[in-house]
C-alpha cells in the first residue's frame, strides 16, 4: 500500500490552515506541518488535525526550510501545498492511482490561481517520490526540478508525469494580499541574490524579470528576460515564461511588432494548453489595439475552447465582435460572461451600449441599470456616475 504524506511549512496560518488540511484530511496517511515562528493558533490547529507538527527556526530561505520538513516524511510519496492552498476533491481518484506507478518519480499537478485574471492555471512540481536525492533548491521560488533533473541523468529510467486535471486551488493570488505581506521586496532581494551566484540561470531570470515588469523597473524586467533567452538551459516551461512575460513588457511599452513576436514564441511551446491562457488572451489584446480585431477574435475563441469558464475571454471577445459590428454575436458572448458571472457591471455595461445599437431600447435601458447598480453596490461609485452622466448626454436616462 502506498503511503502519500503532506509536507507543508507555515507561520501565523491560524485563518488559512483549517481549510487546507480539511482538503486533505481523507487523502493523506501523514500530516507533516512545519511552524517556522507562529506567535497565533496555527500550531494548535495543525495538532488538532493530527499532524506532527515540528519547529525550524526561520533563515530567510524556503529551500532550507523545506528539506528540513522532508526529513520528517516517512510516507512513499510527498504532497506539498501550502497553507492558501486546497487540494482539489475531484482529482483524488487520479492522484492516487498515478502514484501506484512504479517508475513515476514526479507528478505534476496544475494549479488554479483563484483572482488571476489574465494566467489562471499554472503547472507545479508538487508530488514525487521520497527518494535521497529529491530536494528542494532556491532560496525564494523554493523547487524540487534541479534535483530531479541531476537524479534523470543517473537513473534515466524514472517518469515525470502531467496530470492535466485542476489539482490544487491557489487563493494566496490576490495583489493586495501580496503587497500586505510584503512580498514583493522579499523576493527581490532573494532572487538577486540567488542571481548574483548563478547569472546566466533562466528560471531565475524569468521569475526576477517578471517581478521587476511588477514593480515598474520596465528596463531592468527585460533585459533579464532577455539574458535568460539567451541560455540554452531553459526548457519550454521557462521559455514560455520568458517570452510572455517579455510580450507583456513590449505591449506595455506600445512595441506591437515585438510583443507579437514574442506571444508567437510563447504559445508554439509545447506545454500544456491550459498554461498558455495568458498568452492568447494577450496576444488578442494586442492585435485589437492594432485593429487587427479578425485575429484578435481568433485569439479569444481559443481561450476559450481552452477553458470554457475564462471570463475574461468572453469579454475580450465581446468588445471585438462589437468593433467588428457583428452585434447580434456580442450580444450572445455578453449574456453567456452574464451567465457566468452575474455581477460583472462592465459587462451589463457595454452590453446594455451593443442592445442600443441594436435599437433593443427597453433592454437596453434594463442593462444599464444593472449595471448602474453593480456599480454601486461594489462601491465603484466614480464608475456609475459616469455611466449616468453618459447616459443623460445621450438622453436616454431617466431617474
Amino acid at each position: 500500500m502506498t503511503k502519500l504524506s503532506l509536507c507543508m511549512i507555515v507561520k501565523n496560518e491560524a485563518e488559512n490552515l483549517p481549510p487546507c488540511l480539511e482538503s486533505v484530511r481523507n487523502v493523506v496517511d501523514e500530516m507533516v506541518v512545519m511552524d517556522t515562528g507562529s506567535t497565533d493558533q496555527t500550531v494548535e490547529i495543525a495538532q488538532q488535525f493530527g499532524a506532527k507538527v515540528p519547529y525550524f527556526e526561520w533563515c530567510n530561505d524556503f529551500a532550507i526550510a523545506r528539506n528540513a520538513a522532508l526529513d520528517h516524511v516517512t510516507g512513499d510519496w510527498v504532497l506539498i501545498l501550502d497553507a492558501d492552498e486546497r487540494l482539489n476533491p475531484n482529482v483524488v481518484p487520479q492522484l492516487k492511482q498515478a502514484i501506484t506507478d512504479e517508475n513515476s518519480l514526479v507528478i505534476n499537478l496544475v494549479r488554479h490561481e483563484i483572482g488571476a485574471s489574465q494566467s489562471p492555471y499554472s503547472l507545479v512540481s508538487r508530488l514525487f517520490r521520497k527518494h535521497p536525492e529529491v530536494e528542494f533548491s532556491r532560496p525564494y521560488h523554493a523547487i524540487i526540478d534541479d534535483s530531479v533533473s541531476e537524479l534523470l541523468k543517473k537513473e534515466s529510467h524514472w517518469k515525470i508525469v502531467d496530470l492535466p486535471a485542476i489539482a490544487v486551488f491557489h487563493y494566496g493570488y490576490d495583489p493586495q494580499t501580496i503587497t500586505a505581506l510584503d512580498k514583493y521586496t522579499k523576493a527581490q532581494k532573494s532572487m538577486e541574490g540567488f542571481l548574483d551566484k548563478n547569472p546566466n540561470d533562466p528560471y531565475t531570470c524569468s521569475k526576477l524579470g517578471a517581478l521587476y515588469l511588477q514593480i515598474g523597473k520596465e528596463k531592468d524586467g527585460i533585459k533579464l528576460l532577455k539574458k535568460g533567452l539567451k541560455s540554452n538551459k531553459a526548457d519550454a516551461h521557462v521559455l514560455f515564461e520568458l517570452h510572455y512575460h517579455l510580450a507583456n513588457a513590449y505591449t506595455r511599452e506600445n512595441e506591437s511588432e515585438k510583443a507579437i513576436k514574442h506571444y508567437q514564441k510563447a504559445i508554439v511551446q509545447e506545454i500544456m494548453a491550459p498554461l498558455k491562457l495568458g498568452a492568447y488572451n494577450n496576444f488578442g489584446v494586442v492585435l485589437q489595439s492594432i485593429d487587427d480585431f479578425k485575429n484578435a477574435a481568433k485569439m479569444y475563441e481559443t481561450t476559450l475552447q481552452i477553458d470554457p469558464n475564462f471570463i475574461t475571454g468572453y469579454y475580450n471577445l465581446a468588445m471585438t465582435l462589437s468593433s467588428m459590428g457583428r452585434l447580434a454575436d456580442a450580444e450572445a458572448v455578453y449574456n453567456k460572461l452574464l451567465s457566468l458571472s452575474p455581477n460583472y457591471a462592465p459587462a451589463y455595461q457595454n452590453l446594455g451600449v451593443v442592445l442600443f445599437k441594436l435599437k433593443k431600447l427597453p433592454e437596453s435601458s434594463a442593462a444599464f441599470k444593472k449595471a448602474m447598480s453593480l456599480y454601486e453596490s461594489q462601491n465603484y461609485h466614480q464608475e456609475a456616475q459616469k455611466l449616468k452622466a453618459g447616459l443623460q448626454e445621450l438622453g436616454i436616462w431617466e431617474e
